[in-house]
């Protein structure tokens, strides 16, 4: 095995399972009052809800979504973390009225966010959208990285990575809404959220070599992004393992969340491998 690569694993399946353990009363993940609040981040005011102790794990959610896309998982990493979880740019209660949105963007974001809570670096975990996100975080902000697990995240918005069937449909949609007037902010706001994968994102796989914290490359076994194009992510990073979840599709962390919780919070905790002797 290459010794630059991470030393314990090149396929993990599904190292542990169990329950992450229920809190007494259920918790409005994502419309906390006790624990949220907005900061104003770049230009606009970006919400964040803080759980928990220990050293801190940014979770960056995916597509049109917000913190609750967390709850399945947020329960065990708040037991484990200081949790720092928000909903991006122009998404759940972070409002964004600008035309522009890339995921360079929301990679900044991130890196303001922690600025503003004085964390000088965190562990990450994206999924779908957000694993692109993570990987840009580890690019543009790389001291804010001590490691990373992206699940279903892809470089390229192009058939070979989405999968044809994925990009046909998603071009049908592009074609058939284009022309259509947008009129409400609802309206704008979901046609830029479509842009952003329909047209993004464009990271070249040689710019991974730069990426010099591990990094968990997750999918599932029945993702939606095509596993060649995942394996071409893996072989790209310098310090990267491979977890491929079983009996899974594209949203690894909510149909398997204390497995996958609990692989991450392994693959967090392991040494890492630049300071190993």
């Amino acid at each position: 095995m290459n010794s630059r690569r991470f030393p314990w694993a090149l396929l993990i399946f599904g190292l542990v399972t169990g329950v992450a353990g229920a809190a007494e009363a259920p918790i409005p993940w994502g419309d906390n009052p006790a624990a949220g609040k907005f900061y104003d981040i770049r230009g606009f005011r970006m919400y964040c809800e803080v759980y928990g102790s220990g050293k801190p794990l940014l979770l960056i959610h995916g597509h049109n979504g917000s913190i609750a896309r967390f709850a399945p998982t947020l329960p065990y990493f708040a037991a484990h973390y200081r949790v720092i979880v928000a909903d991006s740019r122009a998404q759940g209660k972070s409002r964004d009225d600008g035309e522009a949105l890339t995921f360079e963007m929301m990679a900044d974001d991130c890196a303001a966010l922690l600025d503003a809570l004085h964390v000088e670096a965190a562990h990450v975990l994206g999924s779908s959208d957000g694993g692109i996100v993570a990987l840009l975080l580890a690019l543009r902000h790389p001291e804010k990285v001590i490691s990373l697990a992206a699940s279903g995240a892809n470089l390229r918005p192009d058939p070979d990575a989405l999968g044809q069937g994925l990009w046909d449909r998603m071009h049908a949609d592009y074609e058939r809404r284009r022309d259509q007037p947008r009129t409400t902010a609802k309206e704008k706001n979901d046609w830029k959220l479509f842009l952003l994968d329909w047209e993004q994102p464009h990271i070249a796989p040689a710019e991974l070599k730069a990426v010099r914290c591990p990094a968990l490359v997750i999918c599932g076994d029945h993702d939606a992004i095509v596993f060649e194009h995942t394996l071409e992510i893996y072989h790209s990073l310098p310090q990267a393992a491979l977890y491929v979840v079983p009996r899974s599709g594209h949203l690894t962390l909510i149909q398997h969340p204390d497995e996958v919780a609990r692989t991450v919070d392994a693959f967090f905790a392991a040494p890492d491998p630049r300071k190993t002797p």
